[in-house]
């Protein structure tokens, strides 16, 4: 087979049909499709139709139909494989060389997704089974029956290291084969391949045929320390091209003219149960430009809905980022926000389908969303500030490629900018101010709260104490478990949550606490030589010397083992002090500078003892570790 379907495929995934054929027939939106004048017979009222989720056209006055690479045979005289190479090249689609192998490597495929299938009907005859009845007992406690785990074909994979393996050895599949498809851990440092899934409620990751071409497992043991694991990279799964649930969702998503996109498996359930089946999910990273691409071909503002914590905020940043260059006229994202502390699955259950309806509805314009994260980036009280504001949201709008859409942003931007008085910009907005108060201006004519004559000093409002700070913690947090990596066993998920500011640091704590998920792979050799994979080795020398300027004891090889976790869980109370206490600091400043009162100064002086207090036993903890008391 000279061009196998999945390549095919991944083309009219890449290439909106719409796009496509709207080169050369001018097409309006209509509703859920675009309609234009035929491109085959001369008319006057328009019976072209085009629909991208369908990834198809009909003309009714000609009676002709197909997809991309027959429209461009019947509208131009391309043979088929010309009209492939050209599509091919615009989507960045390689095409396999033209040799014998072809059909023997599109039948691997086909085996592939095979054993694929296997696997997933093994996994839900196991969650059936007297194995399963623990997960069975986790499901029903998350409200998912019997009907929905079959809907969404729930599974359980055994606490067992090879029953997978095992069983599909039994049905004469390779071993090779079974790593090659992620269903099994291998690679150089693994002896014996041993069931990559194990002790976990399984979800099935389909294609947008609806074909199973990874998993993604639920632990059920609070030890371990990955609580949602997928399968690795494979040549039939790419986690940033795939969203989960999609073929289920675009019967639901042509329907309606909407899709939603929330941040787990059990997320999209929950929304489903909720009544919205158009709900898909990313596979446990932030949304890929692709995976909005695949997005767009099912709505035109599809709405994104994060978990209202801090992790959500930022991921809906990011969804931003990645959103603006790729707007164009009609096409956005519109971003849910969900009530503090809680996910989609939580928020059903307390107060159902109804508060996922309002959450849906309150959804705001990605323009709202722009304007929104620049106020709350800090304070716009002096022209200075305020220069800086309009700086960075210009710069932001002009990442915009569509220049009509960037025209309006720049337009929207401007006139808010412009309306930003002195006084309204030192409040981002209302929130929490001293002893739980909203903040809010006072109406002309209201009693006004008796007002501080003098102003805070500096050091009242400083963040000193931090920021120099911020690093070396860092460092010796990352340092430590780069030094004792069998320390992450007890303190994997606790760090895996902590915000690094040293892109360094992070990175190095993505690599530990991967290899720590990998089925407790804490081996130092080994993790030296995942680091020097990530290209990471001169990164870690220069965090572990960072960290032994300050703690030479506690990275010795020979520390004692609990004084070296006291260490650890110190620094790390310290650095989650540090960021709660900055983001205090800021809002009791800005409380103060727009309503000067008692109050207001009382909290700022609460807030100032607190610092105080962590300033200090930061700087207990910086005094650096004379060489007469280094460990040996």
């Amino acid at each position: 087979m000279r061009y196998p379907p999945h390549i095919l495929e991944e083309i009219r995934a890449r290439l909106p049909a719409s796009s496509v054929v709207g080169r050369r027939v001018q097409l309006k939106k209509a509703g859920r499709e675009w309609r234009g004048l035929s491109p085959f017979n001369a008319e006057k009222t328009p019976s072209f139709y085009v629909n991208d989720q369908k990834q198809f056209y009909h003309c009714f006055s000609s009676s002709k139909h197909g997809d991309i690479f027959t429209f461009l045979m019947e509208t131009e005289g391309l043979s088929f494989p010309e009209a492939v190479e050209r599509l091919a090249s615009e989507a960045g689609v390689t095409l396999p060389a033209p040799t014998e192998d072809n059909r023997a490597s599109e039948q691997k495929r086909a085996g592939a997704i095979e054993v694929m299938e296997m696997a997933a009907r093994w996994f839900e005859e196991r969650l059936r089974s007297g194995q399963g009845s623990e997960a069975r007992v986790y499901l029903e406690r998350r409200a998912l029956k019997d009907e929905t785990q079959r809907a969404f074909r729930l599974g359980y994979a055994p606490n067992e290291r090879y029953a997978l393996r095992d069983h599909l050895a039994g049905q004469g599949v390779d071993k090779a084969l079974m790593v090659e498809l992620g269903l099994l851990a291998g690679g150089e440092d693994v002896s014996v391949p041993y069931d990559y899934f194990r002790d976990r409620v399984m979800f099935p990751i389909t294609d947008t045929r609806g074909r199973v071409v990874a998993f993604g497992g639920r632990a059920l043991s609070k030890e371990v320390r990955a609580k949602y694991l997928n399968s690795p990279e494979t040549p039939l799964f790419h986690k940033g091209r795939t969203l989960y649930n999609l073929h289920g969702a675009r019967k639901a998503a042509h329907e309606r003219g909407s899709i939603i996109a929330v941040e787990g498996y059990v997320d999209v359930i929950a929304m489903t149960l909720a009544g919205h089946p158009e709900t898909v999910a990313p596979l446990g990273t932030a949304l890929t430009e692709e995976q909005l691409a695949l997005l767009w071909r099912h709505a035109d503002e599809p709405i994104l809905c994060f978990d209202g914590d801090k992790a959500g905020q930022r991921a809906a940043f990011r969804a931003l980022d990645i959103a603006l260059p790729a707007l164009e006229p009609g096409r956005s994202l519109r971003i849910a926000l969900l009530p503090g502390g809680q996910d989609p699955d939580d928020l059903l259950r307390s107060g159902g389908p109804g508060a996922i309806d309002q959450v849906l509805q309150a959804a705001l314009p990605l323009s709202e969303l722009l304007w929104r994260r620049a106020l709350e980036s800090g304070p716009a009280d002096t022209p200075e500030r305020r220069a800086g504001l309009t700086q960075t949201l210009r710069a932001t709008v002009a990442t915009i490629r569509n220049e009509t859409v960037k025209r309006y942003y720049r337009d929207d931007i401007e006139e808010r900018l412009r309306s930003l008085s002195p006084r309204s910009a030192r409040a981002a907005g209302p929130g929490p101010g001293p002893k739980g108060q909203n903040r809010r201006f006072a109406r002309p004519g209201e009693p006004v709260s008796p007002r501080i004559t003098g102003s805070p000093s500096a050091s009242m409002t400083a963040s000193a104490g931090f920021s120099g700070a911020a690093p070396v913690r860092e460092a010796v947090i990352a340092g430590t478990l780069l030094v004792h990596p069998e320390m992450l066993g007890e303190f994997g998920d606790e760090v895996s949550e902590l915000d690094f500011e040293d892109p360094d640091a992070r990175a190095l704590l993505s690599v530990l606490v991967a290899s720590a998920a990998e089925d407790g792979q804490t081996n130092a050799d080994l993790l030296q030589s995942r680091i020097t994979r990530a290209g990471l080795a001169d990164a870690a020398e220069r965090i572990l010397a960072l960290a032994r300027s300050r703690d030479r004891i506690t990275l010795s090889p020979h520390a004692d083992p609990q004084q070296r976790a006291d260490a650890l869980r110190q620094a790390m109370i310290l650095h989650r002090q540090a960021g709660a206490l900055h983001s205090e600091l800021r809002e009791a400043r800005q409380a103060f500078e727009d309503d000067p009162t008692d109050a207001g100064w009382a909290w700022l002086c609460e807030v100032k003892a607190r610092l105080e207090t962590v300033i200090a036993a930061e700087a207990e903890a910086d005094k650096p570790v004379s060489s007469d008391s280094t460990a040996a």
